[in-house]
């Protein structure tokens, strides 16, 4: 097998190796040359080439979304690192552990204007785990002194000495620094930085490593339930008769089922799941704005609960988070062994746990059901609300919301279903889906940018079909996406075109003029044809119900090329179709 030479290189490709991480994605780059080298010469790693560095983070992080691992990314000195940074900011508030590693100059060519070169160390440093910013190699003619240094040196033993303990200093600094990074990212479940200078030359291979670097692995412990806190939550919960269960961004299977069961068996409670909290039970409320959205002061003083307990990442629904903001619950706990955000300005108890462990340890200790008209009182809205749902649908004409309709309905069982933001994740939690198809979404920081990438990247490591709905804006910002030999026959892109960033038309806002065209709803007349022809996707499109629902019958079909089914709706139609929705749905 081929190494590169330099020791550095050698060291970080083999403590990824040492720490099981498999899945190197690769951005082409002369100064990353020694770590482009060492992955690719080790069979151990699958390694994906993608030119775009947002994608291929993207991509990355879609990988590790779907195997619950870390995934490097690597790329060359300068602007090249800046281009991660949507992903890097995505995964640390989505949790995903990102392994970034950037390769750079050495700090003298560093700010005297030599090319391809930026201040590096600690860049991501307001939205990183950890940053190991490591230490250039000593060269070879720096470690071993050369035949005209002899004379100068009265004891060359002396001066060999100081060198070779320099050098194992640097080897020593810099194992420990990896070896920490990538400790970090697994237990604290989120991305890091490791920063590699390398001087020239860059592609020199020999056929057997220098260093032998050591997996050592952290003494960090996550912290054991108090019971103590469990104590003082089963005595609240028994005095209050109106509890919430908010179910926010979970991966599949995260809440075991018999939890959930016993959980909204209970009339005292209401358990509202949105569409990426991947849980699903007959006493749920899945639409959250369907029930939400209609109420007045009074109806919400009656939802309004005694105790909120949250579980999961961000919250979709606007509406819900206005609800809880204005009418505030007595007892606000967040369940999560990393962080609580006190998204209603109301927490009042942070547990840091799984879902499973504190549910294991609470719900045994609940002797006896409260006596409450909770559920049942909203549990007879939920039914109005769907039926009111059923019969605005048939009187609508063709729209966004009308597309929604039939694609979910379209969708396979034990499909993967990715989800672009803004408009597209809106309408998806209005509508209840198979609970045997997993729902993901970059909710982290609730971008457009790298949705595409995202699914690509889930759709190149999953055995299941990957369906990924999203928006014209979100798609055409990241249409490099495409650009990536990774890419599955088997994957499905519905792109909903309605010429322009629709959401804008349903917010507050001066509509149907020049400038909010132009500036806020970004009107277009693009297609996604070309890219089709170019990336080599099956296209077909829909311009009307008919026509939608004759596309869906074999769109899902296999394949010799991926899919893409391009839905083209009217823009000045949508925003008041959704608007009159909420009317009609009370």
């Amino acid at each position: 097998m081929l190494y590169p030479k330099i020791p550095l290189a050698q060291t970080v490709v083999q403590l990824c190796k040492l720490k099981q991480i498999k899945h190197i994605v690769i951005s082409p780059g002369s100064r990353n040359a020694p770590l482009t080298i060492g992955f690719t010469n080790d069979s151990f790693f699958k390694c994906y080439s993608i030119v775009d560095e947002r994608c291929a983070a993207f991509f990355a992080l879609g990988i590790a979304q779907q195997i619950k691992a870390p995934v490097a990314v690597i790329c060359t000195s300068g602007s090249a690192v800046l281009n991660y940074y949507p992903a890097v900011s995505e995964a640390y508030y989505s949790d995903i552990p990102l392994v970034v590693i950037s390769a750079d100059r050495p700090k003298h060519l560093v700010n005297i204007g030599d090319g391809q070169t930026i201040n590096q160390p600690n860049v991501f440093q307001n939205h990183i785990l950890y940053s190991a910013n490591l230490k250039l190699d000593l060269k070879d003619e720096e470690r071993i002194p050369q035949k005209e240094e002899l004379p100068i040196f009265k004891n060359i033993e002396n001066k060999l000495e100081r060198l070779l303990g320099l050098q194992q200093g640097i080897q020593s600094f810099n194992e420990e620094e990896v070896n920490k990074a990538l400790e970090l990212a697994v237990f604290k479940n989120g991305p890091v930085h490791i920063n590699v200078p390398f001087d020239e030359p860059l592609y020199e291979l020999v056929d057997k490593l220098s260093v032998q670097p050591k997996s050592k692995p952290l003494e960090l412990k996550h912290p054991k339930l108090d019971q103590n806190e469990i104590d003082d939550c089963v005595d609240e919960w028994f005095v209050s008769k109106r509890k919430m269960i908010l179910i926010g961004v979970l991966p599949p299977d995260a809440i075991n089922e018999d939890l959930i069961n016993e959980l909204a068996s209970d009339g005292s409670v209401v358990v509202f799941t949105e569409t990426t909290s991947n849980v699903h039970h007959a006493n749920s409320f899945p639409s959250i704005d369907k029930i939400i959205a209609p109420l007045d002061d009074v109806e919400f003083k009656a939802l309004q609960p005694d105790i909120l307990i949250t579980f999961g990442g961000m919250i979709v629904s606007k509406k819900i988070k206005a609800f809880l903001r204005t009418y505030q619950p007595k007892e606000h706990w967040h369940i999560d062994p990393k962080k609580a955000n006190d998204t209603f300005f109301c927490l009042t108890k942070h547990i840091e746990a799984t879902p499973n462990q504190f549910l294991s340890a609470f719900l045994p200790n609940i002797t006896h059901v409260t006596k409450s008209q909770y559920f049942e009182t909203w549990n007879s809205v939920k039914k109005h609300r769907s039926n009111r749902h059923k019969t605005y649908l048939n009187s609508i004409p063709f729209s966004d919301l009308t597309v929604f309709s039939h694609v979910l309905k379209a969708l396979p069982a034990k499909s993967m279903l990715h989800l672009g933001n803004s408009s597209t994740v809106r309408y998806a939690q209005l509508f209840n889906l198979k609970p045997s198809i997993e729902v993901f979404c970059n909710r982290g920081t609730s971008g457009i940018d790298g949705s595409t990438s995202t699914a690509i990247g889930c759709a190149a490591v999953s055995e299941q079909q990957t369906v990924f709905i999203t928006g014209d804006l979100s798609f055409f910002y990241d249409s490099n996406a495409l650009w990536n030999t990774n890419i599955p026959n088997t994957f499905r892109i519905i792109l909903i075109n309605n010429q322009g960033g629709g959401i804008f038309r349903i917010l507050p806002g001066q509509k149907n003029t020049e400038n909010f065209d132009t500036y806020f709803e970004t009107t277009h007349n693009l297609t996604a044809k070309q890219l089709c022809e170019m990336y080599r996707f099956d296209y077909s499109y829909a311009e009307s119900e008919a026509e939608l629902q004759q596309s869906l019958t074999s769109f899902f079909s296999k394949s010799q090329q991926p899919k893409l089914l391009e839905i083209f709706t009217p823009r000045t139609t949508n925003d008041e179709v959704l608007l009159e929705y909420f009317k009609n749905i009370k």
